[in-house]
């Protein structure tokens, strides 16, 4: 049987130290390595937990910031479909102009189905006008709910508008009467000045979303930066008061 080791006290007091030591200088690594001064709730549970509180509370709401942004995509996508849309409606408006102008009964005719041409082309540029999955233009338009924050307890409804021909002014998807007098052109000149005005009130309806939408966008975007920062400041560490601590831990190791 092997004999005890006998210590005497102050040998005793010196390996107490050394393991103190050495102990301190495992935990100075681990937080040179994480860059992290509470790395678990040993560490520090009051500042752990809320640390983590905080942590959580961003990502959630990262989340919503990142579901706002979708929101803007598609208001963008509609926003620029009444655009083009804009612009097929005045130049139906020009072939009326034109018309007024010539006496030629086949001439007026003839123009008349160019602008039933463009009547169809808008209403295929409308139905382009979606963004994953969702239009608030076309013929029977979707709705987009967007959060504002993590706990869906305030949302903003964007209804959507029907700008397709057929909705425009009385309805421009048609000629009357193929424009076979100057009158059945002032008709339809009245009708395309009533569908501008409904396309743009449409546009600044949804222009005055999508601005509010990124006001929120970039509320909940500091918010988020804000949170991880009263995070970091609990839970980061110094990563030169560190390394000294370090130095002089195995200075005296």
């Amino acid at each position: 049987m092997a004999e005890e080791v006998k210590l005497s006290a102050a040998t005793r007091t010196n390996l107490l130290s050394l393991q103190s030591t050495t102990k301190l200088i495992g935990r100075t690594q681990e937080r040179l390595a994480t860059g992290l001064k509470v790395n678990s709730a040993l560490d520090d549970a009051s500042a752990f937990f809320q640390a983590r509180a905080l942590t959580n509370r961003a990502a959630d709401l990262s989340s919503v910031k990142d579901s706002i942004d979708q929101a803007i995509q598609t208001l963008k996508a509609a926003i620029s479909g009444i655009e083009s849309a804009t612009r097929i409606v005045e130049q139906m408006k020009g072939l009326a102009a034109a018309a007024k102008n010539t006496n030629s009964a086949a001439e007026r005719s003839q123009l008349a189905n160019q602008a039933e041409q463009l009547a169809a082309q808008l209403d295929l540029l409308i139905n382009d006008a979606s963004y994953n999955g969702v239009n608030l233009i076309r013929a029977t338009p979707d709705n987009l709910q967007v959060n504002f924050n993590e706990d869906a307890t305030f949302e903003l409804t964007i209804v959507g508008q029907n700008v397709t021909a057929a909705n425009l002014g009385a309805d421009i998807s048609a000629s009357t009467n193929n424009w076979g007098t100057v009158g059945d052109v002032n008709a339809d000149l009245e009708e395309y000045v009533s569908a501008l005005g409904q396309l743009r009130t449409t546009a600044a309806t949804l222009g005055s979303h999508n601005t509010l939408l990124q006001t929120r966008f970039d509320f909940v975007n500091a918010i988020v930066n804000t949170l991880k920062e009263g995070s970091d400041k609990l839970t980061l560490a110094d990563i030169n008061e560190e390394g000294a601590n370090l130095l002089a831990l195995q200075t005296r190791q």
